[in-house]
């Protein structure tokens, strides 16, 4: 049977199809091989599944996308990561995938997929959906679990007893019901059931539809999902231009593949539940050829084994044991190597002392020639003894708040100041109130583990600049984190330098950050340092505390953005007035960047809450629609970044920047392991600070003022010029002044007089300040020749960050300044995420040689370019 709505891929909203709320998914086992000669992964996924009881289906709830409408799911407002898993690698081999994934008849017409006998099937059966596009399936079967039918240990669970009398049913309730103190029994039985061979008989034949967004299956005669195979098979491959992976070659022009972390999701690599609310674990096998690296979402490193049938391919095993959304797990596989360490001295000496990672972070602007950096120790990834919090002020009268409302905070290790005691939660898990998964919260060795351990990879040409920028900093800003929020949720990291085209400047996952080479600087890493604080502060927004509706992004990228500049003050050691300058010309900046976006962007892409009073709302099925996913424009926008971060701030400056982050690591506390809503956060902040209530703030007032409103709340607009009256600001505009005196002394002189080399005494700046110039500079109508030839001299432009650099090519474009063309090329080539709107810039100036410039740098990135990011261009372009 056909869907009754048929969704076309190029409208705005995204749908979720898969039917949540009548089967889950508590965990899949991937066995994929990746084939760089034909760029495809193929292989199969086994997925054990759950039917939720009660529940009685309807055909339109199995095969529609539903309306937003309905009912709510029927799930508590906050939603729990269901039971913990899995797993240990054994190092076995997971069976032949092709023998067991033998082909089927089956009805390819392009976007659709079928099966031979899916005609026979009608409405009355149950229909199971999962969320698929780009894969070609060529088999799905019941998996015959009989052999696996050996005794289980006795275990207390809190689910109700299932009654059956299919064994095979009883065996898979009692699998997902082992605790999670037997997590590697339960990863050895998840392991062997998969490799169970298909059920024989003709009559347990699955028969599967697929259509542009969902994978259909049923077996004939089944009417509940109850009575649905409990474990099934999909043998499938994806396509080379599947959205969610992107086939590339690295700096190295060497071939590699990495899940794109697109709107779709992971749905393009393999057939999964995308709702959010459908939170599983997960164990991988995948074949590589023997020089690759595969780097993956898992609780533990992995050392690769020998795939017995060809020396030509390694086998990389990777598992986790806390649910997460489908949407988390990351892949990445090519010819990286792990960049080395050298003399790393003991993490005690390292972030005993971290005012080195201070001072390697501030730049030098030194106007008259610029020094190379000098040496600093390398920084080590063992542990140190745990950092206390500070305790959490509830709406005490004595409350103080910040004096300018941009987060401000000193470092949390002054002795002087009082702790919190975390020995009452680390003990049989009784403080989560998420399922049963093994939870560092509930380990009192993760509480003091400062530092994770870390491995950073890179192609061998970028190696020097990630070991100079990137490792340098790594330990630094994860002890920072630590310091800040507790706990790091997992319990290791790997950051990878992704190829050029990455869409963006980060991207963080479940134990792997991917990293843009555009924030690798070895004489200027403040924006790695930041960039790298970001994406650790996803690890506990974002990743462990989930929202439960993807409109709102705000709850990872806002909060991850404040975060930043908290964990990065913190790991640079900066003094209370040094964070409280810094906090204020970072809020300003972003104020100027936001108050932009604003002006140049739909009224419908600025709200926060784009579902309001119907957010979390799902179909009787489960299924739904991501508002505004697929409108081209969206990614490239940061109102969810900005606009997320100045709620937060506005929260600090009611207060007191201190306590609003003491409040954090309390919500952290509770939430850890759940999806939230923008009210859960919001009302235990109300609850936690009563005193709100005498401000006339309330949730309806927060909703009103910042979520479900497009522009800019009026609190905003008046805070905004208090930041930019601060000293650092008032520092640039004085420099501003000089450059505009100087470039009015050299207007009119002809181009072959002697170039005149500055003796103004410029003012050395921070690189948020020079970003601060260059846009300031950007609002002149003219500037002339002379002043951007000493702009770039004076301030090195050519190796500061790409920020910078992006600031300075605007310039560079607006006033035609042709001798800095290769700037702007060299910008446009290696930092892809960062130039789109730069290509426009070029074409509005309807200057035949900038427009000639824009079509030459398209043509060089052509091939390696974010498939979004290409198509914005071309429109601009072509």
């Amino acid at each position: 049977m056909e869907p009754k709505l048929d969704l076309n891929p190029d409208t705005d909203d995204l749908p979720l199809r898969a039917n949540t709320n009548h089967i889950l998914i508590r965990h899949y086992v991937l066995d994929l091989t990746v084939h760089f000669d034909n760029t495809v992964i193929n292989g199969s996924i086994v997925l054990f599944l759950e039917p939720l009881t009660g529940v009685t289906t309807t055909p339109e709830d199995d095969v529609g996308p539903g309306t937003d409408d309905g009912a709510g799911t029927g799930r508590s407002q906050c939603c729990s990561r269901h039971e913990k898993n899995e797993d240990k690698e054994t190092g076995a081999k997971e069976g032949d995938t092709e023998a067991a994934c033998g082909s089927q008849s089956v009805v390819d017409t392009g976007s659709f997929q079928s099966s031979d006998l899916w005609q026979t099937t009608n409405e009355d059966d149950f229909t199971l959906v999962l969320d698929c596009c780009d894969l070609d399936v060529s088999k799905v079967e019941e998996v015959d679990i009989t052999s696996m039918l050996g005794p289980l240990p006795e275990v207390a669970s809190e689910r109700a007893e299932v009654v059956s009398v299919n064994p095979q049913t009883t065996f898979i309730q009692k699998l997902f019901s082992v605790p999670s103190a037997q997590w590697r029994l339960k990863h050895q039985l998840y392991s062997q059931c998969s490799r169970a061979p298909g059920a024989a008989q003709n009559d347990n034949l699955l028969h599967f539809h697929r259509d542009l967004w969902s994978l259909q299956v049923r077996k004939k005669g089944v009417t509940s999902p109850q009575e649905f195979p409990r474990v099934i098979r999909i043998c499938y491959k994806t396509r080379p231009t599947g959205g969610s992976v992107m086939w590339t070659k690295d700096q190295d022009n060497r071939i590699c593949v990495y899940t794109a972390g697109s709107p779709i999701n992971n749905r393009a690599l393999f057939p999964c539940q995308e709702p959010p609310v459908a939170m599983s674990t997960w164990q991988a096998t995948v074949r590589a050829p023997s020089e690759c690296v595969v780097l993956m979402s898992g609780d533990e490193q992995t050392v690769p084994t020998e795939d017995g049938d060809t020396s030509d391919f390694l086998i990389w095993n990777y598992y986790v044991t806390m649910p997460m959304p489908a949407s988390t797990f990351t892949l990445a596989v090519g010819h990286w190597h792990q960049v080395p360490a050298k003399t790393l001295p003991t993490l005690e000496k390292e972030v005993g002392d971290r005012k080195e990672c201070g001072e390697m972070a501030k730049p030098r602007t030194n106007c008259e020639e610029w020094a190379e950096a000098e040496p600093v120790s390398r920084l080590g990834n063992s542990s140190s003894k745990v950092v206390k919090d500070s305790p959490l002020q509830t709406g005490s009268k004595d409350q103080t708040t910040s004096s300018d409302s941009a987060f401000c905070h000193s470092s949390l290790e002054d002795e002087a100041r009082s702790v919190t005691d975390y020995s009452s939660m680390v003990d049989d898990g009784s403080s989560c109130s998420h399922g049963d998964y093994p939870c560092r919260f509930t380990e009192w060795s993760a509480w003091s583990q400062r530092v994770i351990p870390h491995r950073v990879f890179s192609p061998v040409c970028l190696q020097k600049k990630a070991q100079m920028s990137v490792l340098k900093l790594l330990p630094c800003c994860l002890a920072a984190a630590h310091t800040v929020l507790g706990v790091h949720p997992f319990s290791r990291l790997d950051v990878l330098i992704v190829p050029a085209g990455f869409s963006s400047l980060g991207m963080a996952s479940p134990h792997i950050i991917f990293l843009s080479q555009s924030v690798l600087n070895e004489s200027d890493l403040s924006l790695c340092g930041s960039r790298l604080c970001h994406e650790i502060a996803h690890s506990w927004f974002g990743l462990v505390i989930g929202a439960r509706d993807w409109t709102e992004e705000w709850i990872s990228k806002g909060f991850a953005t404040c975060l930043e500049d908290i964990i990065w003050a913190q790991a640079q050691q900066l003094s209370l007035q040094e964070t409280t300058e810094q906090s204020e010309l970072k809020a300003l900046l972003r104020w100027r960047r936001l108050s932009d976006e604003l002006l140049n962007s739909k009224e419908e892409l600025q709200i926060l809450r784009p579902n309001m009073e119907k957010t979390g709302q799902v179909s009787d099925s489960g299924s739904s629609m991501v508002k505004h996913a697929l409108n081209p424009d969206k990614p490239f926008m940061q109102v969810h970044y900005l606009k997320g971060y100045f709620l937060l701030t506005f929260l600090a400056s009611q207060v007191g920047a201190e306590q609003l982050i003491d409040f954090f690591r309390v919500f952290v506390r509770k939430y850890h392991g759940h999806l939230v809503l923008s009210q859960d956060f919001l009302q235990m902040f109300l609850i936690t600070f009563p005193d709100m209530e005498r401000k006339s703030l309330t949730l309806s007032a927060i909703y009103a003022d910042w979520l479900d409103q497009p522009g800019i709340p009026k609190w905003l607009y008046e805070r905004s010029t208090v930041w930019s009256q601060t000293r650092l600001v008032e520092e640039v505009k004085a420099e501003v002044v000089k450059w505009i005196l100087f470039s009015q002394s050299h207007q009119g002189k002809g181009r072959k007089r002697k170039r005149i080399e500055t003796r103004v005494n410029f003012k050395e700046l921070t690189s948020d300040q020079l970003v601060m110039l260059l846009e300031l500079l950007l609002e002149e109508s003219e500037l002339s020749v002379p002043l951007m030839r000493a702009l770039q001299t004076a301030y090195n432009l050519q190796r500061r960050d790409a920020e910078i650099q992006h600031r300075w090519c605007e310039l560079v474009v607006k006033h035609a300044y042709a001798q800095a063309y290769g700037d702007v090329e060299h910008f446009l080539v290696h930092n892809q995420a960062m130039g789109v709107y730069l290509y426009g810039e070029l074409m509005v100036q309807e200057d035949p040689e900038q427009q000639s410039l824009a079509r030459r740098c398209l043509s060089l990135v052509h091939e390696e370019m974010d498939q979004s990011a290409r198509r914005v261009v071309e429109e601009m372009i072509l």
